[in-house]
């Protein structure tokens, strides 16, 4: 057990024969399981053991096919599961004979349709490396280079798993039912490493994190909250300094020019009809920066390994679903084949790609049963819906004259009609890639609760970024991502404050914070928000209007983004709740009459259940 534990969480295992250097350095993937659906293809990476024979030393595991690679110091050995064990592989390399341990598991029972997350769902997104430090022993190791320097916006400052568990009490407290963290895997570039998208080890969690040990009883504990995993997974590209680009199994295993050639971002592209070949090549093989080697994922090899590494981690740890990074990067068939393959091993299971694109049509494009004009189906189950975060935050900021009301929003949601169903997006304000919500309403709380008022009862799956709920704002928009992914006070030891407690906030900050948890707690139980329809109202007068309805409840949302009161007047609504006496507005904390016209303060909002049955 001591030997498979090593396997399991380190990713690397020496082995010595005689007194000879080991043979076999890497299997990937770490262990399997019986009973899954996607085939096992074990990559084994160890000096010129591309010549040796391979046979298993036990009766419950078959090999079916050893593939060699253009570098001699790779295997692909294809193997049909059938009996959980410990089983020895065996290479002879000439005289010289050597092995290699590998564990099959029972499944645990239930986990292929497991419950995945969905439009009743609320998702808190955290960057573990600015969040908490609930370790400082590990802040920097001896194996990683880059070390925690706080006073360096793009460096790491120490953020990791264990404050991710400190504090997962007070992420429910908000009413998340949700995490998504950025990625947590190896990446050891020399600099700019703490936001995890360069994976240098695709098996294993950066130890300035923590260990594979510690991520799984995170989700544990996540579970124990009543709060769903989100994995936010990279197959478009590696880091620079993963291991295998000092030896790389194919030529074609990673995109290459002859010069270094980077990505042309042009995001309308995969979904054009008047694409070039190209701008085509350009758009899918170019890097994304100069530090992030594009992955192959033609290569069948390369896309059979995604495969099998992303059903790993949800089998291992236990994860409810996935987040992908620059999806539409990712040739798209290639992609279409890796999102069913994850579908047929998990048929429940949510993955929503990152598609940041500024048109509807182009965002439906990519959301799996889309009648595309091509064919074409992504199989993906979830889209993320930037064209909402660019309608209400042109609102927000004021860019959108108050004559003209909320138009832009209105305007946005009419598109609905685009989507298949348009509960299937990730809604949101911004993320860790954009400004923070207090930067794009220029500071007003007031414009914030409205923000989070709309994510809270719109269509689809709201998320929101760390800090919201805190009025948090970027401390210096002037030099990009890294100021604005700002560490959470009170997650350092030392700190000046702590706003994980409602001692150390602002009342300004506290009344934010009240607004946000009482919002998205309601929000938990409420089955007409998650699956309700959606029926708008027309204003030119600085507010939007409309209604998440069922057979039997009908919810009026109001946002006043002016600075004059609003009064509804009920005759205009009797669509939706004519005839019915009262409502109660969850804002004010009060039982509103439809008999007479009901007044919104300024930059207010009112929340108000109707019963209609």
């Amino acid at each position: 057990m001591k030997i498979y534990r090593l396997l399991l969480f380190s990713s690397t295992m020496l082995f010595f024969l005689h007194g000879k250097a080991q043979r076999i350095e890497r299997a990937e993937p770490l262990n399997w399981w019986t009973g899954m659906n996607t085939p096992l293809q074990v990559m084994f990476h160890g000096q010129n053991i591309g010549g040796a024979e391979v046979k298993i030393d036990g009766e419950g595991m078959e090999i079916t096919g050893v593939h060699t690679a253009d570098s001699p110091n790779y295997l692909f050995v294809d193997l049909d599961v059938k009996e959980p064990g410990d089983y020895t592989f065996e290479f002879k390399l000439g005289k010289k004979t050597f092995t290699y341990p590998y564990n099959i598991s029972v499944r645990r029972e239930g986990s292929r349709f497991r419950e995945s997350f969905s439009s009743k769902d609320f998702v808190y997104l955290v960057m573990p490396d600015r969040f908490a430090n609930g370790d400082p022993s590990n802040d920097g190791t001896d194996d990683t280079v880059e070390k925690p320097d706080r006073s360096n916006y793009h460096g790491r400052h120490g953020g990791d798993i264990q404050g991710i568990i400190d504090h997962l009490d007070y992420i429910a407290s908000l009413g998340a039912t949700a995490l998504w963290s950025t990625p947590l895997m190896l990446d050891n570039d020399s600099r700019g490493s703490y936001h995890g998208y360069g994976t240098a080890d695709y098996y294993m969690i950066d130890p300035r994190f923590g260990t594979n040990e510690l991520y799984r009883e995170m989700v544990a504990e996540a579970h124990r909250h009543g709060i769903k995993m989100i994995m936010d997974v990279v197959t478009n590209h590696c880091g620079i300094s993963h291991w295998w680009m000092d030896d790389l199994p194919f030529a074609d295993w990673i995109n290459r020019f002859p010069d270094y050639t980077g990505t042309s971002h042009a995001m309308s592209l995969p979904m054009s009809n008047n694409a070039s070949q190209y701008d085509t090549d350009r758009f899918y093989r170019g890097w994304f920066v100069p530090s992030m080697p594009d992955m192959n994922l033609t290569n069948p090899y390369v896309l059979q390994y995604f495969r099998q590494w992303a059903v790993w981690w949800i089998e291992q740890m236990d994860i409810d679903g996935l987040r992908v990074d620059t999806y539409p990067y990712n040739d798209k068939y290639a992609m279409a084949e890796w999102v069913r393959s994850v579908l047929d091993e998990y048929p429940n299971i949510s993955i929503v790609g990152e598609s940041w694109h500024p048109f509807t049509p182009q965002v439906a494009y990519w959301i799996g049963g889309q009648l595309n004009y091509d064919g074409f189906d992504s199989h993906l189950p979830m889209g993320m819906d930037f064209p909402l975060m660019n309608a209400i935050n042109k609102v927000l900021s004021g860019e959108e004259d108050q004559s003209t009301g909320a138009t832009a929003i209105y305007d946005l949601v009419a598109q609905d009609f685009i989507y298949r169903d348009p509960n299937r997006l990730m809604i949101f304000l911004e993320n860790h890639d954009t400004d923070h919500l207090a930067d794009i309403a220029d500071g007003n709380p007031e414009k914030v609760k409205i923000g989070m008022t709309l994510m809270a009862t719109m269509r689809g799956m709201p998320q929101m970024w760390t800090g919201t709920e805190l009025m948090f704002r970027s401390l210096d928009r002037s030099v990009g991502h890294g100021a604005a992914r700002i560490d959470f006070p009170g997650g350092w030891p030392g700190d000046g404050r702590n706003l994980f407690t409602e001692a150390d906030r602002t009342d300004e900050e506290q009344s934010v914070f009240d607004y946000v948890s009482r919002l998205f707690n309601w929000r938990k139980g409420k089955e007409v928000i998650h699956t309700g329809r959606t029926v708008q109202f027309y204003d030119r007068d600085g507010s939007y209007i409309f209604f998440r309805c069922n057979d039997y409840e009908a919810v009026m949302v109001v946002v006043n983004i002016s600075d004059r009161p609003k009064i509804v007047e009920w005759d205009k609504y009797g669509e939706i709740v004519g005839g019915v006496a009262s409502g109660y507005d969850i804002v004010s904390d009060e039982s509103v009459s439809t008999a007479t016209g009901y007044e919104v303060r300024p930059y207010g909002t009112a929340v108000i259940e109707f019963a209609l049955k």
